[in-house]
Order: structure tokens, then sequence, then C-alpha cells
């Protein structure tokens, strides 16, 4: 019931009426905190957020104090961008033109996020004119880790991939996406991957069964609460390398356990909790 008066206090031109939506004060949130993909107001994929983005940074809020503390509404920040959202983009590029973001795989992110559209692209190239230290990171090659936000789907995984260089990627999270095992045929082509994290996704055996063939040098990979069963994860005996596995709250057997610790020998943590191996 308080959405569209919150949208209509968001988009309002008046500084003093729209800046309402922050936190009265430092440390506590507000409706703008609240309505960000992946909290408890957001029931559209941001965007009315994408509004409120759009109105205070064109107005007040293009400042490194705001642009820091968005750096904990990163992964938001990124989707909606890879989404076409401007005024996400406009955030991404001001947050890396004022270095808020001190990690160097995070800023790879959201670099390849930016190249990932046109519009993103056009932005990105104009920022590094003005910044030759962004030109640099971008020729040390794609980021190490990379975690796509909560929300994230087959399609906008396909998206940041194919943006730029993913071949020295090594740690990619996806938990608490909408992945399914659809991407698997995106995994396969990131040939350093070593963890992988897919705890609460759609991700099942078809896309199991496809990146144990392909992705040897896997040493971690957790399939917490996805819908995996012995027919997918009997194929997981194929990543020799494997030192830990999350299958915590899957439907994986006793029997198809036990033949995975003896053809595994490099497996020294499994978490089978709330499984029938249990």
């Amino acid at each position: 019931n308080m959405k569209n008066v919150i949208r209509n206090i968001a988009v309002d031109k008046v500084c003093d009426v729209h800046q309402t939506i922050l936190g009265i004060r430092e440390g506590k949130e507000g409706w703008f905190h609240l309505y960000c993909p992946g909290n408890i107001g957001c029931d559209d994929d941001g965007e009315l957020w994408g509004q409120m983005l759009q109105t205070l940074m064109h107005c007040c809020c293009k400042r490194k104090s705001f642009l820091f503390g968005l750096n904990k509404m990163i992964g938001p920040v990124m989707l909606l961008s890879l989404r076409e959202n401007t005024a996400a983009m406009e955030v991404l590029c001001a947050m890396l033109e004022c270095d808020v973001v001190e990690n160097n795989d995070l800023k790879m992110q959201m670099v390849t996020t930016l190249q990932s559209t046109t519009s993103g692209k056009r932005m990105y190239a104009e920022l590094c004119e003005r910044q030759i230290a962004l030109r640099e990171l971008q020729q040390k090659g794609g980021p190490k880790k990379l975690t796509l936000p909560s929300k994230s789907t087959d399609a906008d995984l396909a998206k940041m991939l194919s943006s730029g260089s993913f071949g020295n990627l090594e740690c990619l999270s996806l938990a608490f996406t909408q992945v399914t095992s659809a991407c698997a045929d995106d995994l396969i082509k990131l040939p350093s991957l070593r963890y992988l994290n897919l705890w609460s996704t759609q991700f099942g055996d078809i896309g199991l069964q496809k990146i144990s063939e392909h992705l040897h040098k896997l040493q971690v990979l957790n399939l917490c609460e996805t819908p995996v069963t012995d027919k997918g994860l009997s194929s997981i005996a194929a990543l020799k390398n494997l030192r830990k596995l999350n299958l915590n709250s899957t439907n994986l057997s006793a029997l198809v356990f036990e033949g995975l610790k003896e053809k595994l020998p490099a497996l020294h943590e499994c978490d089978v909790r709330y499984t029938d191996a249990w």
C-alpha cells in the first residue's frame, strides 16, 4: 500500500523531498534500503529502486560518502546494470572513478558488467579516457573471483561471461541466484575454475553431469539445497581433484555417497547433513 507513495517521494524533483527515502541518520536504513533488490520491500526486480538511484544520482548524492554506502549494495547495482538500467551503470562508473572499491577482483567484475551492454561500454570508455589507472587494471586480465547477485538468471550469467575475459576465473559464487542446469554450457568455458558455489539454486542433474565432464580442476563444490539426485551426483566421481563437497539437503543416498568416497581420493570434507547418507 505504501509503494505508490514511496515512488512519488522518490521521483520528486525537490531535494528535501526525495532525500527522505534515505536513512534518517548514519547506520539507519530507510526506504531506499528496504526496496533494494533482495530486501523485504522489493517485489518488482528493482524497478522502483532503479528510479530511486536515478533521482539521487542526478541530484544530491553523486558524492563519495553516498557511493561508499553503496558498497554494501554492489550486487544489486551490478544486476540492474546487466539489465541495462542507466542509473545503475552511472553508479558503477562513479564508484570506479571515485575509487571507493579496494578489491581489484570486484573492480574487474564492475568493469565487465559495464562492458556487457552497449550503453555501459560507452560510459566505461568515456571513464577510461579520464582514468589511466582503470586501463592499466584491465590490461592485467580478468578477475579471479566473481559473485553474481541474488536473483540473477541464466541469461544474466551468460551476458556477464560473454562481456570479457574470464580465463583466469578461479572462484565463482552463484549462491541464492535463479540459475538452472542451462548455465552449465557457460560454466564449462571457465578452464581455471576451482571453486563453484551453487547453494540454493535450481541447478540439477543435467548441469552437474556436464560440469563433471569438463571442470576437472574443481576443488570445492557446494550443491547445498539444490534439486540434484543420485543420477547426477554419481558423475561427481570424475572430479578427482575435489577436496570439499557440500551435499547438505540434497537427494543423496547412502549407497552413492559410499561410492563417491571410494572414487574421490582427495576428498577430505563432505557435508551430507539432512540426506539419506547422514
